[in-house]
């Protein structure tokens, strides 16, 4: 499992903000310069983010983005997940079922379920707002990333 550059840049969106809500909505372009990732790309990451409910929008000049709850109750699981798919490391783990034939007798399932549930409880044990308060002790009490 590689987590590709769609899900790396919509989890620093979402930590952007998070970390830069004055309850007033940002523009892309201003995301964009701060984060350093071209506008189209944003673009087509917030439709995504958007679309699931996780953003608020509003257009116009004084339009943009927002998260839609609390940093608190969204998880980089969560954000992963919704752009990456399954986080599963081997193919029999993504469905519901393993339909795999040698599921019942592959002993190296053990350690892609051990793999698989590790992941599972690093992305979804943390949430924007630890991300946030992390990112605020990096750069010395300042939320702005």
């Amino acid at each position: 499992m590689k987590i590709s550059t769609k899900g790396r840049y919509a989890l620093r969106l979402m930590v952007d903000l998070a970390a830069n809500d004055n309850g007033e909505y940002t523009s892309l372009k201003v995301i964009s310069k701060r984060q350093g990732i071209s506008n189209k790309y944003l673009e087509q990451i917030i439709t995504i983010l958007s679309k699931a409910g996780y953003v608020k929008s509003v257009r116009g000049s004084s339009g943009g983005y927002r998260l839609a709850k609390s940093p608190k109750d969204y998880t980089v699981g969560m954000i992963i997940r919704l752009t990456e798919g399954s986080l599963a490391p081997v193919a029999c783990l993504e469905g519901e079922e393993n339909d795999c034939d040698r599921s019942e007798s592959c002993v190296t399932l053990y350690v892609w379920k051990k793999l698989y549930e590790a992941i599972n409880n690093v992305v979804d044990s943390i949430t924007l707002e630890d991300l946030v308060e992390m990112q605020k002790n990096l750069n010395g009490g300042n939320y702005e990333i």
